[in-house]
Order: C-alpha cells, then sequence, then structure tokens
C-alpha cells in the first residue's frame, strides 16, 4: 500500500445534534464526488463506544502500520521508538504529555497541553525536576517533544491508558488508567498525587505565572504498552488532518463546518484528482464511535452508476461513524 496516498480524517462525524445539522447543510462537492467513486474497505471497519480508551482514529492508524488495537493498549510510545530508529527492546514504554488538570467542585477537567507554550527548555526544564520522583518507581523518562516525553518502566506492560484526544476537555476520573497489577495502578495514582504537590508550589510554575503563562500541575499517561515480536517494520503513517478535531471538542459546528469546506477544496479535491487521474487512493473518515475506510478498486459500469445515482452515500457513510 505505500503507493497508495492515504488521506485519514478524524472527527469527520459526531453524535452532537449540531454536528448532524451542520452536515446536513453543508456542501462538499469533492468529497461526495470521492463516495461516489471510491469502495468501502469491510476489512479496515471499526466501530467502537464513545467511551473506549482509543480513538477510532489511532486505532484506523494502528491497523495501517500493523500495531495491535487493544483498546487502550495500542503500544505508541515503543511505536516511537521504532520510528527514530531506536531499540524498543521488547520493553514496555508509554507516552507521558505534562498538563494541567483543572479543579472545580464537581470536575477534574484536563486542559489542552498545546496551549500551555511548553518549548523545547521549558519542557526538559519540568523533565528535569520530576525525573527523580519517577526514577523511584522505576520509569525512566526521556524528552521527545515539548509536550511528549517517552517513559520506560514495568508498570507500563499491561497498562490500559486513554488516548490523549479522548480525555481532552472531559473529566479525567472517568480516564484514569487502569492495570490488572493493582500495584501498577496505585504507582502511578500516587505518582499523579506527587506530582501536583511538588508542582503546585515549585519556582518552576512561580516563573511561568509570572511571565502570564499557564502552570503545569499533572501528566497524562497515554500509548502504553510493548511492541508484539517480531517488531513491525516501520512503516509509512496515513495523512492525517486534524483541522476538524479542535472544533469539534469544543462543539464550535461553525468553526468545524468552516474546517470542513476548507478540507473539500483543499485536501479532498486534491485526493479526487488523484483518484481521477488513476492513482489508488484511500480516505479514511473517523467519528467518535467508528471508522469508514475507502478505497479504489476494480469496479464494473453497474456498480459505478449505481454509486454516482445514489444521493444517500455521504449519509450512510457518516451514519457509521
Amino acid at each position: 500500500m505505500s503507493d497508495t496516498h492515504h488521506l485519514l480524517i478524524p472527527y469527520a462525524a459526531s453524535a452532537s445534534e449540531g454536528a448532524q445539522q451542520t452536515l446536513d447543510n453543508l456542501q462538499l462537492p469533492h468529497l461526495t464526488a470521492l463516495l461516489a467513486r471510491l469502495d468501502p474497505d469491510t476489512t479496515r471497519a471499526h466501530w467502537g463506544e464513545e467511551t473506549s480508551y482509543s480513538s477510532p482514529a489511532e486505532v484506523a492508524v494502528a491497523h495501517s502500520v500493523g500495531l495491535p488495537v487493544d483498546d487502550g493498549r495500542i503500544p505508541w510510545a515503543a511505536w516511537r521508538r521504532v520510528e527514530q530508529g531506536l531499540p524498543a527492546d521488547g520493553a514496555a514504554w508509554a507516552c507521558v504529555t505534562p498538563c494541567q488538570w483543572q479543579v472545580s467542585t464537581d470536575h477534574v477537567t484536563l486542559g489542552d497541553p498545546d496551549q500551555l507554550a511548553l518549548d523545547e527548555v521549558a519542557s526538559r526544564a519540568l523533565l528535569d525536576i520530576v525525573q527523580p520522583w519517577f526514577a523511584e518507581d522505576g520509569i525512566a523518562l526521556i524528552y521527545d517533544h515539548p509536550t511528549r516525553w517517552l517513559a520506560q518502566g514495568q508498570v507500563f506492560s499491561n497498562l490500559r491508558a486513554a488516548s490523549l484526544e479522548r480525555v481532552l476537555r472531559r473529566d479525567v476520573r472517568t480516564w484514569m488508567p487502569t492495570s490488572p497489577d493493582a500495584h501498577a495502578t496505585r504507582k502511578l495514582q500516587r505518582l499523579h498525587s506527587e506530582m501536583q504537590m511538588l508542582l503546585y508550589t515549585h519556582a518552576f510554575n512561580d516563573a511561568r505565572s509570572a511571565q502570564g503563562l499557564p502552570t503545569v500541575n499533572s501528566f497524562w499517561v497515554h500509548g502504553a504498552g510493548s511492541l508484539p515480536q517480531p517488531t513491525p517494520a516501520a512503516a509509512p503513517l496515513p495523512t492525517v488532518n486534524a483541522t476538524l478535531q479542535a472544533p469539534a471538542l469544543r462543539e464550535d459546528w461553525r468553526a468545524w463546518a468552516a474546517a470542513w469546506q476548507a478540507l473539500d477544496t483543499g485536501p479532498l479535491a486534491q485526493l479526487r484528482q488523484r483518484a481521477e487521474a488513476g492513482h489508488p487512493v484511500r480516505l479514511t473518515l473517523c467519528g467518535e464511535r467508528g471508522v469508514q475506510s475507502l478505497h479504489t478498486a476494480p469496479r464494473g459500469v453497474l456498480q459505478r452508476i449505481q454509486s454516482v445515482l445514489s444521493p444517500q452515500r455521504l449519509k450512510d457513510v457518516r451514519n457509521k461513524l
């Protein structure tokens, strides 16, 4: 499939009434034309629940690179090591994202880490502060990105952890990581408490507050687990266009509609052009519950006519997300 151009779009649909009404009124001619030309790939369809720990989009990406898709146990951190050309050594890894938990009387909400304005210098300084506490529990932290550190430790071997996307702007208590090893679960719970106490009055956050920057008071673990053996070879990822995600999570359906229009006149128009030129293409649309993947495939004349004449095609695909 390396010669196939693959576009993956998260949050292409939502169960929200506002999203349904928005899609009913949207004109997306390039998407409509693509759906008439492409055939569903039933081997890549996926259906879950809005409460699943792994989002449909990450399940779809995991399928495309041959990773296991056990809910909440897709080993993204270990895969990141493979992408970097570094050994994962069969060990258990996880992504650790520094973040801010916003506490109210009845919610503990995880704020968007991208809004922390962490740069590499600040992120590395924070990692140096918290590293000794993680090390006490046998966890080694390695810098990877301002909002993502890679962590290696036995505690992650059977951990079921919700993706960052699932918990953004939601109550973290619904999505806390769990493990069949009760000791591992308690260890992470204690680490969360220790980090909140450590960072609450730390000079690192005092300096950020003085600069008008958001404070960092916690972390989120995701992408935990070890890679299957033999380790899959690093494979090209689909082109993920996540411009619908932020407005969908905010339930800003006007901005979501504008993002859809930009997708239709940009990446979807380009994908349509490739398909019409005879190049193999794949389009994967992801909602909060399901995935629908479509691709170019040999088709008879009758199939082509039926697809073009079906006004329900867009709605049928949407209802599967």
